[in-house]
């Protein structure tokens, strides 16, 4: 399980920042993909290389989850770097407060969230069959899939 940080004294003071895994091929692509919805209100930018900014954090804990670093240096981690970004731009902001506020809501990502972690050559994979390898032209794979399997259950296999 990641270990969650209040926040940090190297605040970025513009935008916030998201810091995230630049070698994992499941974290470029969503992270690609949050970034449409957030354009240029957050950083998007790999622990690899903004670690070295944040010197009050410890490298183990940019490898363990991405951070959310706000402008006034308030660090949110792992899903709740997500949710937080949907703030900026997307319809999803909503979850950001389910977190916050609702326990069983936070409890149940922060599993998931290190499932995710622990699974994410597998779910990388996944993404890209179900929705393309292009994170900035989302194809609806998975209604083929369905459809294809709801034909055969249809049709009595």
């Amino acid at each position: 399980m990641f270990q969650k940080i209040d926040k940090t004294k190297y605040a970025p003071h513009s935008k916030p920042i998201m810091v995230w895994d630049g070698e994992c091929g499941f974290c470029k692509y969503w992270t690609t993909r949050w970034s449409k919805f957030t354009g240029t209100k957050i950083i998007y930018e790999p622990y690899q290389t903004a670690s070295e900014r944040f010197e009050d954090i410890d490298e183990v804990h940019f490898r363990q989850a991405s951070r959310l670093i706000e402008a006034d240096g308030r660090i949110y981690s792992g899903p709740r770097s997500a949710y937080r970004t949907f703030t900026y731009g997307s319809k999803w902001g909503f979850l950001d407060a389910w977190y916050e506020n609702k326990k069983w809501f936070q409890s149940l990502s922060d599993k998931a969230y290190s499932w995710v972690e622990k699974n994410r050559n597998f779910l990388f994979k996944l993404t890209k069959a179900l929705f393309g390898s292009d994170p900035n032209e989302i194809r609806p794979f998975w209604l083929i899939y369905l459809g294809v399997i709801l034909y055969f259950i249809y049709m009595g296999f």
